[in-house]
């Protein structure tokens, strides 16, 4: 079973996405679990400050690495573990990265907020820096979701039945997306492709190989 830790100062963010659709279905199948964590239970005083000004000068508040370093240092269980830290400057998740991932026994999400996290957190206590595309987010949050849920669907049974899985992956562990369509066959005079219904086999597969798009990266 694959076990996501994610880090955040905002756990209820989490609870109706994750309580939802084949996410849910997956834990409740015991494939995967996904614990979500509160960065101010690894803090002290009253006040579960996480946040602390920047040397140097400048605006916003930075995320402190004491409890960060408390939290992954609690949480790290597994051999095959993998702490993921979500920063605009890090590498571009990608499909290849998700195959990876969903070869490991753990995952831990670190969740950014403010204006960013102590370099020394991503210097040394992540493994990896992650970015999900070009442009600034309000936290980490959204990006610790896109990668349970991209990991998760590559878990055999939370999909469901395995040839639903092998149909889009390709040998160098990429995804196959192409053109679908369902009934009705005509709607507001737009028309189903009349190869789809033809029922030759080998016909539908070569359209849909001249329809579709190779994600590789």
């Amino acid at each position: 079973m694959l076990k996501f830790d994610i880090i955040t100062i905002f756990p209820e963010i989490f609870n109706s996405y994750f309580s939802e659709s084949l996410i849910n279905r997956g834990q409740r199948k015991k494939l995967i679990k996904v614990n979500i964590h509160n960065l101010r239970d690894w803090t002290s005083g009253k006040h579960k400050t996480v946040d602390d000004k920047p040397f140097g000068g400048g605006l916003g508040m930075v995320m402190k690495i004491e409890p960060i370093f408390k939290a992954v240092k609690d949480l790290k269980k597994k051999k095959k573990t993998k702490v993921v830290l979500f920063t605009p400057r890090g590498k571009k998740f990608n499909q290849k990265m998700a195959y990876q991932f969903s070869k490991l026994d753990q995952i831990i999400l670190i969740c950014g907020r403010y204006e960013g996290v102590d370099e020394r957190v991503a210097k040394n206590i992540a493994d990896i820096e992650l970015s999900i595309g070009d442009y600034d987010l309000m936290g980490g949050e959204l990006p610790a979701m896109i990668v349970v849920e991209s990991v998760s669907r590559l878990i055999p049974g939370v999909l469901g039945k395995k040839e639903l899985l092998k149909e889009r992956i390709t040998k160098e562990k990429g995804f196959i997306e192409y053109a679908q369509y369902t009934r009705p066959e005509i709607f507001n005079k737009w028309r189903v492709p009349k190869v789809l219904i033809s029922g030759n086999h080998k016909k539908i597969e070569e359209w849909r190989k001249k329809h579709s798009k190779t994600i590789e990266k």
